[in-house]
């Protein structure tokens, strides 16, 4: 039959009684724990308690360790060992304070946001391996809940007490038009004006496509989408190609070059992406997610390719 480890048997405790081995006194354990003699002497006292039987003998002042005293040391330091080992190695597994850490992005954001993130990352933690993930907001943020991924750079999703955030910048969104394009258009665009034209757009999941959407409800008709794809860079070849419209981000304007120009939207339509970072509550401790934030904090209001 398995022996039950009584509940008054605890690691702190355990850590308080080698403490105790180690120094002979309780002034002296007191002072390497930065606690108290009674709270040491309380500790010791509760072990034998938990244990049913006598590690030390009083000799004087003095408490003087058992046969049985000697046994439980060297069990407790295999034990708080093996222990400290096994709590290194899950952290690592789940990627808390680790050499290695996973980020999330937006495909739209791997031209000048992410590299300038790894790069302040490395100055700040030159051994950290930093693996990137590309996807859609909601695919992102369901690896980042699975613990898939540790941190993402993303559109900032709506208030969840899950998760931490870090605003980077804000991005305005544009009408898309191939520049090869040679008609008349205005500084500003009604998209009331395009209601019979072809249009691209990405696929669901994607922050720039719930703005899409967004646009063409308050322009009050579903625009004919006639191909849809996974990634910003496709999009945008399309809309170069001369495909279709579509809306996008401002800081996709330096990704191909005079092929696509992008033309403000008329007040009513207008709206702004918030870009930023986010992980996890529970990880906000974490040191490599501590330095990446640090770096986003600093960083962010640089990195704003909107205007």
């Amino acid at each position: 039959m398995k022996v039950r480890i009584d509940d008054e048997i605890t690691f702190r405790k355990l850590e308080i009684f080698l403490a105790f081995m180690q120094a002979g006194n309780l002034a002296k354990t007191a002072e390497m724990l930065e606690t108290s003699a009674v709270s040491v002497h309380r500790a010791l006292h509760s072990l034998e308690e938990g244990l049913r039987c006598q590690l030390f003998r009083n000799e004087g002042r003095n408490l003087l360790a058992t046969p049985a005293a000697f046994v439980l040391a060297e069990s407790a330091r295999i034990a708080i060992d093996q222990m400290a080992r096994g709590v290194s190695l899950t952290r690592a597994a789940a990627g808390f304070s680790s050499d290695h850490i996973r980020i999330g992005s937006l495909y739209s954001l791997t031209t000048s946001v992410v590299p300038k993130v790894i790069m302040d990352l490395k100055l700040k933690r030159p051994e950290l391996r930093v693996e990137l993930i590309l996807g859609s907001n909601e695919d992102l943020l369901e690896k980042l809940k699975n613990s898939q991924i540790d941190a993402v750079l993303m559109g900032l999703p709506p208030h969840d007490g899950q998760l931490e955030t870090v605003p980077l910048f804000e991005d305005d969104i544009f009408f898309a038009i191939s520049a090869d394009n040679e008609a008349a258009l205005p500084a500003e665009i009604d998209l009331r004006d395009f209601s019979d034209a072809d249009f691209v757009s990405l696929s669901g999941g994607f922050v720039t496509y719930q703005g899409f959407i967004e646009a063409f409800r308050i322009a009050g008709f579903t625009p004919n989408v006639v191909t849809q794809v996974g990634d910003i860079f496709s999009l945008t070849s399309l809309v170069a190609g001369g495909v279709g419209y579509t809306l996008l981000p401002g800081r996709v304007r330096d990704v191909f070059g005079n092929r696509v120009k992008l033309i403000p939207l008329e007040a009513r339509y207008r709206m702004r992406q918030t870009i930023g970072l986010v992980f996890l509550h529970a990880r906000e401790r974490d040191p490599n997610i501590l330095a990446l934030s640090s770096v986003c904090r600093l960083g962010g209001p640089r990195w704003n390719k909107s205007a």
